[in-house]
């Protein structure tokens, strides 16, 4: 899947309720989706067992998180093109409404489920990061299996990738801050290094180059998972002991915080009068959040015990987001009609 977890984009799914059957393009890509969010979470779930078994053969790795981010950060990149923005043209209320939510809801909600649980200020400095991020794009997987808006996903998930270094230190500063010192500067300096510049290369390569990316697309999401499955073993490895003392915290915490944003993600939209479709991709963009990052700054901002919710994070929410895609879409025909291309936003 693009995102922290790469997957070759899904072409946006007819809602239309035409019963005329599956197209084998439409199928392929089905599997390709479920096989995504299915094997990636697994072989992520594989690495943090092997950082929590045996977390000697991981020490000294730490310097190489934010370089193992930019490769997933240039992976998403080169899976990029300018027609992802161009929702941001053609309904810039909807796309504008996806941003505000996720970078309100789920910050507010990382601050909220710390006060809370009571959690450890290394703990709860590193679930509010998880919020600050921006969105993860294995949310444009998700949407697409939920039978979504993914047209307007993937633009929200990639304006706010590019808008992360102007808005993630701040809310840090004024959330994070409260539980541990944050120094907005040098995270918006890591964001430009280790986001901002990977992706724009990517990006840059994918016009130059499309021939030769398109080619190799199919081996981007494993090399993505690779990349985050290594970030995770070394997060885990260097809070190991954090684990043993506070696995079953951790693990509440970022349930409540991933399935409150889903749900919130999904009213936002019902509320401000979006079609179904859309309202299903706010739901993923609000919930899911790009847990590399904020593991990535959570270890070179304060220490990897705070990096372990966006470890967990970065399993647990695809798990959701599969479950959550799954039910959406047997409730389709049950849905309200969906709304037209053009008027997903208000």
């Amino acid at each position: 899947m693009r995102s922290e977890h790469q997957s070759p984009r899904p072409e946006p799914r007819s809602n239309s309720g035409d019963n005329s059957g599956p197209d084998p393009a439409t199928a392929s890509a089905d599997r390709g989706a479920r096989l995504a969010v299915t094997v990636f979470p697994v072989l992520v779930l594989a690495a943090g067992a092997a950082g929590l078994l045996s977390p000697a053969s991981f020490s000294g790795w730490a310097p190489s998180v934010p370089y193992l981010l930019g490769v997933v950060m240039f992976c998403m990149g080169l899976t990029m093109t300018p027609p992802d923005f161009k929702s941001v043209l053609q309904r810039p209320w909807a796309v504008a409404l996806g941003l505000a939510a996720q970078y309100v809801v789920m910050p507010s909600l990382g601050w909220l489920v710390a006060h809370a649980l009571g959690l450890s200020p290394q703990l709860a400095a590193g679930l509010v990061l998880v919020g600050c991020a921006p969105g993860g794009t294995a949310s444009n997987v998700v949407t697409y299996l939920a039978r979504g808006d993914v047209a307007l996903s993937v633009s929200v998930t990639s304006v706010s990738t590019v808008l992360s270094p102007l808005v993630t230190p701040p809310l840090a500063l004024l959330l994070a801050g409260e539980f541990l010192p944050v120094d907005a500067g040098s995270m918006v300096t890591d964001i430009l290094k280790t986001v901002l510049l990977p992706v724009l290369a990517g990006l840059a390569v994918r016009l130059l180059a499309a021939r030769w990316v398109t080619r190799a697309l199919g081996a981007l999401p494993w090399l993505s998972v690779a990349a985050i499955g290594a970030i995770v073993a070394v997060v885990v490895a260097g809070s190991a002991d954090a684990i043993k003392s506070a696995a079953a915290l951790v693990f509440l915490a970022v349930v409540l915080h991933n399935g409150l944003g889903l749900l919130l993600g999904y009213g936002i939209g019902r509320v401000f009068g979006l079609g179904v479709p859309a309202c299903r991709a706010l739901t993923f963009e609000v919930g899911m959040q790009n847990s590399g990052l904020a593991a990535s700054l959570a270890t070179a901002h304060f220490s990897p015990a705070a990096a372990l919710p966006a470890a967990v994070f970065s399993v647990w929410h695809n798990v959701s987001g599969a479950l959550a895609a799954a039910w959406l879409s047997r409730r389709t025909d049950r849905e309200a009609p969906a709304a037209a291309p053009g008027g997903a936003g208000r």
